[in-house]
């Protein structure tokens, strides 16, 4: 009987979280349709009504239909194959990482598990230990020594850091060790230098190319999509709260037209420097998703990843950063999508009845097999 209650509580709790989690990404995607309606016009009455048929009978659920809105507005139309953010992070990244995309939190992990040099990782700290690259542990009173050798500035990020927080820049006259005890375990990485293609959009802060790629049911990887993401002139860092989001061309890495802020209004320019999307690429583009791939194969058992790319002055690509639990896809959905229509994520939720031939013959019918 004791065993019983634990298990009706810890039900009982899951299913809160859930309510939770939905509640917020309906609040979340109403507000930025409300938003995209001031400024494009009210979306189509017709998508509207296939968006709500697409997310009752081939997603399995009504609450899908408000992201769905969004992509739409974006797009102008309705396309099969989109997936909404809750349905992701509520039911593909349970069923395709499970616990293994959490590793992702854990910096000092990153050179262990892909012994790659584009994490310009420095030293780590974990469990009350300073680690070298290397694995080897670094004495106290040497941090200094080897963080500040050839450099007056380094950044520190905390595990689980994201969207901008948790983020610390080092100086060489007022580290403090003591300090970096109390912020907990995390990296200390080299201040990137950008290339001037991207720094002349914001010098104060590092560009970042998200570049999400996804392995198939054969284990292997592809990139799925692709945005730059662009500081502030007051930021000294790329933050959610403030960032430009500019969606990148797959192939060839030239940006859109067309970025947005924030709250997704749009804009075809900096807002703080001016300078114009159109005409830009991604410089080292080609090298940025050719590693991003190799290390994907380290980790195919996490189906989808983000990475967060930097591109040094020098054209090097800089591996800023991994993210393998939830990760950002509904800009890329809204923008680039469906990203991952052949993939067949909508057959991970089980159905209880037949989908209606109104939402569209190109997705077949099925009873719930999973992947």
């Amino acid at each position: 009987m004791k065993i019983d209650a634990v298990t009706f509580a810890k039900s009982l709790a899951r299913q809160a979280a859930a309510v939770r989690f939905h509640r917020y990404h309906r609040v979340q995607a109403t507000a930025i349709h409300r938003t995209l309606e001031q400024c494009l016009g009210k979306t189509n009455p017709t998508d509207i009504a296939r968006a709500d048929a697409y997310a009752r009978e081939v997603l399995g659920h009504a609450r899908y239909a408000p992201w769905l809105y969004v992509y739409s507005a974006i797009a102008g139309c309705f396309k099969e194959g989109w997936i909404p953010d809750n349905f992701y992070g509520g039911v593909v990244v349970p069923k395709l990482k499970g616990g293994y995309g959490k590793v992702s939190s854990l910096k000092a992990l990153q050179r262990p598990i892909f012994s790659c040099a584009a994490f310009p990782d420095i030293a780590y700290f974990a469990n009350g230990l300073f680690i070298a690259p290397d694995n080897t542990p670094i004495a106290p009173d040497a941090v200094h020594l080897l963080l500040f050798a050839g450099r007056d500035t380094v950044v520190f990020k905390i595990d689980n850091s994201m969207q901008g927080k948790g983020i610390f820049f080092l100086d060489r006259t007022t580290f403090d060790v003591e300090k970096i005890k109390a912020l907990g375990n995390g990296v200390f990485q080299e201040k990137i230098v950008q290339h001037e293609t991207l720094r002349r959009f914001a010098p104060r802060s590092v560009a970042t190319l998200r570049i999400t790629t996804a392995v198939s049911d054969d284990g292997v990887p592809s990139i799925r999509a692709c945005y730059l993401r662009l500081g502030r002139d007051v930021d000294t860092h790329v933050q959610s709260a403030s960032n430009v989001r500019v969606a990148v061309d797959c192939t060839t890495g030239e940006l859109s037209e067309v970025g947005y802020l924030p709250n997704w209004m749009r804009v075809r320019e900096h807002p703080d420097s001016k300078v114009r999307f159109a005409g830009v690429t991604v410089p080292s583009f080609d090298q940025c998703v050719a590693t991003v791939l190799a290390l994907h194969r380290k980790v195919a058992f996490d189906r989808c990843v983000g990475w967060d790319v930097g591109v040094g002055h020098d054209g090097r690509v800089q591996l800023m950063e991994w993210n393998a639990e939830h990760n950002d896809i509904k800009f890329s959905e809204a923008t680039q999508g469906p990203c991952f229509a052949d993939l067949r994520w909508e057959r991970l939720v089980l159905r209880e009845t037949p989908r209606s031939s109104a939402v569209g013959s190109r997705v077949p019918a099925s009873t719930g097999a999973a992947l």
